[in-house]
């Protein structure tokens, strides 16, 4: 799933332990969810929005997410 962290935490001119640190796990996972290679629980997804004063609907591109499974759906 495609999210806004890393492009978030770069703004915000903060290392991927300290954005790990404020969120309670490891770095290993925020480069994960950097990587599209795993996708955070609702808890966490909500912890990371709130660092960055967002929503996690913005944080997880949540409409854009919908679409291209949308898409794929269609094209089945």
């Amino acid at each position: 799933m495609k999210t806004r962290v890393k492009e978030l935490r770069t703004a915000a001119k903060m290392t991927q332990q300290q954005l790990a640190d404020l969120v309670r796990v490891s770095s290993r996972t925020i480069i994960s969810i950097e990587k599209e290679q795993y996708n955070p629980s609702l808890m966490l997804a909500y912890r990371i929005a709130q660092v960055f004063g967002t929503t996690v609907e913005d944080l997880c591109c949540l409409q854009e997410n919908k679409a291209l499974e949308d898409q794929q759906y269609e094209e089945e």
